[in-house]
């Protein structure tokens, strides 16, 4: 399936964090970073195979990324959903520091 496009959202926070969202819509990266410039965090999904393409950013630029770096789509909006209500990634998520 090709995206057609912007599939970037940034969300931020009081507190100036920020939660960041590409997807390609059958996988995204969600990324969580505390402030600009700051690498951040990013789900992962180990031992996925391959690597997807149609990351669409706000500049046009078009992206494609290795499958363990993103997570599937449904687990991305868990993912999304826990940090917005609860501040921090699910207990069960995994993610890797890029710091």
């Amino acid at each position: 399936m090709e995206a057609q496009g912007q599939l970037e959202t940034w969300l931020t926070s009081s507190s100036g964090r920020f939660l960041a969202v590409v997807t390609n819509t059958e996988r995204a990266m969600v990324m969580l970073v505390v402030a600009e410039g700051d690498p951040g965090e990013h789900a992962v999904d180990p031992g996925a195979h391959g690597s997807s393409e149609g990351f669409v950013l706000s500049n046009r630029q078009h992206d494609e990324y290795p499958n363990e770096d993103t997570v599937p789509i449904g687990e991305a909006f868990r993912i999304v959903s826990h940090i917005v209500t609860k501040g921090y990634w699910p207990p069960d998520a995994r993610w890797v520091s890029d710091r």
